[in-house]
């Protein structure tokens, strides 16, 4: 008797494999890793070792003496996580051993608790990345500040990102919005170079992992949001440009909250998807407690992704 086995998704009828779709991923997060060591040194590669490290061996761990299943560590699943999770978190010598508490929940929590890749809610990076957030707030807010290119010393002196300043209500000392493209700024590993974010995900458009729909109705709706706020009150609000730049928007958009795992399957929702979280990073940078709201938006959005995908239904097929 033939019976009819139901896996997890995602569910993609072509000759793609989950494996070849990680390791793309991890080939567009180099741009971003090769800029973090370029402005903060040492620390930047030494946090993504460890956390991709500690990614992939709790990964193997829960899946050999928990679960009791094959171990998926060769997929590159986990080392996008452990990325990402480095990415998400300032490039200070603190980090290097708190990012492994980081990445014991990314994993342990955020994805094998719902029993691996492909069954997890909630983007396992984000959720590694609050819980730290919330744990030790001042480690996760002590931003190194940008050095000469390829420094070799792991030693960096304190200063605030642009959104910190912002927060503050200051507006001295910010960067030139050529600085801000480039990545020379105070900020997470990952997130300062936008051109950087931009290079990996042309590729992943190119290679069709991602689609434009969420990263484009994410930003578009942020910039359209803080311009709205900013022509109201200039004095007030950031301007969109500075707003788009600045943060974790760019890095949010292209990497996180694509994974399609966690977001919508129909290009309908999934721009409905992509304005929620904008919606929902102005909101929380302008009138919440943190200078910055994007790991926030996309938890919060991961969480309704169920009820877009039932409003907003993909073609079935013989219809």
């Amino acid at each position: 008797m033939n019976l009819l086995k139901i896996s997890g998704s995602p569910h993609v009828h072509s000759d793609e494999s989950t494996k070849k779709i990680m390791w793309r991923v991890n080939l567009a997060l180099v741009p971003m890793l090769l800029t973090g060591i370029a402005y903060f040194g040492l620390n930047a590669l030494l946090i993504s070792m460890v956390s991709v490290a500690c990614c992939c061996l709790f990964q193997w761990l829960i899946e050999k003496f928990i679960l009791k299943v094959p171990s998926t560590v060769c997929d590159g699943s986990a080392i996008v996580t452990g990325l990402l999770l480095a990415f998400n978190v300032p490039a200070t010598a603190e980090m290097i051993w708190l990012v492994a508490i980081g990445a014991l929940v990314a994993i342990g929590v955020g994805k094998m608790t719902f029993g691996g890749l492909g069954k997890n809610p909630f983007n396992p990076a984000l959720v590694g990345r609050v819980f730290l957030l919330i744990s030790f707030p001042v480690q996760m807010t002590t931003w190194p500040s940008v050095g000469k290119w390829f420094p070799m010393t792991t030693d960096t002196v304190s200063g605030p990102t642009p959104l910190g300043i912002l927060k503050e209500g200051g507006n001295i000392d910010l960067p030139t919005l050529t600085e801000m493209f480039l990545g020379h700024m105070g900020g997470s590993l990952g997130e300062v170079s936008a051109i950087a974010i931009l290079i990996g995900a042309i590729y992943l458009l190119w290679r069709k992992v991602i689609s434009w729909h969420i990263p484009v109705a994410f930003i578009g709706t942020a910039f359209i949001f803080s311009g709205i706020l900013w022509l109201v009150n200039p004095t007030q609000f950031i301007d969109p440009v500075t707003t788009i730049l600045t943060g974790g928007i760019m890095l949010g958009a292209c990497f996180m909250a694509t994974d399609m795992v966690t977001s919508p399957m129909a290009r309908s929702g999934q721009l409905v998807f992509g304005v929620g979280c904008g919606l929902l990073t102005i909101i929380i940078r302008n009138w919440g407690a943190y200078p910055e709201g994007v790991s926030f938006a996309i938890l919060l959005m991961n969480a309704v992704t169920p009820l877009i995908n039932r409003w907003c239904k993909p073609t079935r097929f013989a219809c």
